[in-house]
């Protein structure tokens, strides 16, 4: 009833997030599109009463006629929209996803014997510092006299979060490591609403209805986190559904690998944050597509000679007769570390449905999830999960030569 339970919110919980996170980035970009596309106001009344620019849209059926004041009109409407909630519920319910899978469950899902030895109390703890900490230092920096040279600040900025994301990498499970990373950003984006675009918002809005001039720095400080928010939304994006490719996350170099998509990322909103100012470079996007292809090349599975099963094996594995391994040691293997959690009705606590619909109890269906099997268990070994059922260096080993030999049901070694 217990892992029901969890299954029930972490459904519930996703939802929400995603619900919530389409309203908050929607409404983002659309904010950053308008205020790329204003115009200045045609009539004089309205450059008189400080509006800085317009802009006419149809949507709907309907024709809308949007104006920015240049700081703020001389009195306020009854009515003023605020936009926050969207990224405050997006927050949390993405740290409650993150406390009910990678916390709760950190034993499955954060913590991998083979990167780092650490007790649930221990991981929990240092992942929660990862995205305290990590924002303090971020806002801690756009504070200081860095933030007033944009070049020099987006440097600074790019070298912390390479440093995030192979620290990060070195101490948790790829995917807990790649999830953390994007724990990190979204506190920074909500952080940068809560701690300063809204709060700076609100002293407008007070200075205005006092009748007091409106302090233009409020202005300043909000927009450029605005502009870092939207650079870092691909990448966040990008981190929500890694832990569905786990070519990326489960890589020996996964930490880079992240970084080249955060970049790659950034660099394709680079290039339609620009393309809505007019004729833009296209210069952001090619760039962004090398960084990609170059991602691909790099962890593109290599075609090489079969590689021989070397005399690490276990005799567990070897026939008595020393004719050689066979698929029913295959089958041994797969029973014994997969099939636990690849059945139709799981036995391994926490698991009420076979991850990703693979089953794998018949000689057919480990046949026809061979390529699965070595990708999941041999290339990119994030599989079995955190290596719960400790699968030995051996067994990957001749599951990999099973594999390169064709993956058949009749397999023998000796041949």
């Amino acid at each position: 009833m217990e892992s029901y339970i969890v299954e029930w919110l972490s459904l519930l919980g996703r939802w929400l997030h995603f619900i919530v996170g389409i309203a908050w980035i929607g409404s983002s970009f659309y904010f950053v599109w308008l205020d790329n596309h204003l115009q200045s106001p045609v009539e004089p009344a309205d450059r008189d009463k400080g509006v800085g620019g317009e802009l006419w849209s149809v949507h709907g059926g309907g024709f809308y006629h949007a104006q920015k004041y240049a700081v703020a009109p001389a009195k306020l409407p009854e009515t003023l929209h605020w936009f926050k909630w969207e990224a405050y519920t997006t927050w949390m319910s993405g740290m409650f996803l993150l406390a009910l899978i990678y916390w709760y469950g950190a034993e499955i899902y954060l913590i991998d014997s083979s990167v780092a030895e650490l007790s649930q109390a221990a991981a929990i703890a240092i992942g929660a510092a990862y995205i305290v900490v990590g924002w303090l230092v971020y806002d801690g920096v756009c504070r200081s006299p860095i933030a007033r040279n944009d070049t020099l600040l987006s440097v600074v900025l790019f070298a912390l979060l390479i440093l995030a994301a192979w620290s990060l990498c070195e101490l948790f499970s790829g995917r807990g490591a790649y999830i953390h990373y994007g724990a990190l950003i979204g506190t920074i984006m909500v952080g940068n609403v809560f701690f300063i675009i809204i709060p700076g918002q609100r002293r407008m809005v007070q200075a205005t209805e006092r009748g007091d001039p409106v302090d233009p720095r409020d202005g300043i400080r909000a927009k450029q986190r605005s502009v870092h928010n939207t650079y870092f939304t691909l990448p966040i994006l990008f981190v929500m559904i890694s832990n569905h490719y786990a070519m990326t996350y489960g890589h020996a170099w996964n930490w880079l690998i992240l970084i080249g998509m955060t970049v790659a990322g950034a660099l394709i909103r680079v290039y339609f944050v620009a393309r809505h100012k007019g004729n833009a470079s296209v210069l952001p996007l090619i760039a962004a597509l090398v960084v990609l292809g170059g991602i691909a090349a790099a962890i593109a599975p290599r075609q090489t000679a079969t590689t021989q099963v070397t005399d690490t094996v276990s005799l567990e594995i070897i026939n008595e007769d020393n004719t050689g391994a066979d698929f029913d040691d295959v089958m041994a293997i797969v029973q014994a570390r997969c099939t636990g959690c690849h059945a139709a009705a799981p036995t391994y606590p926490g698991f009420l449905a076979p991850p990703a619909g693979v089953i794998l109890e018949t000689a057919e269906q480990v046949t026809r999830q061979a390529e699965t099997i070595h990708q999941q268990s041999v290339a990119s070994r994030i599989m079995p999960i955190g290596n719960l059922t400790n699968m030995r260096e051996e067994e990957r080993a001749l599951l990999g030569q099973w594999f390169a030999d064709g993956a058949s049901s009749d397999w023998n070694l000796s041949r």
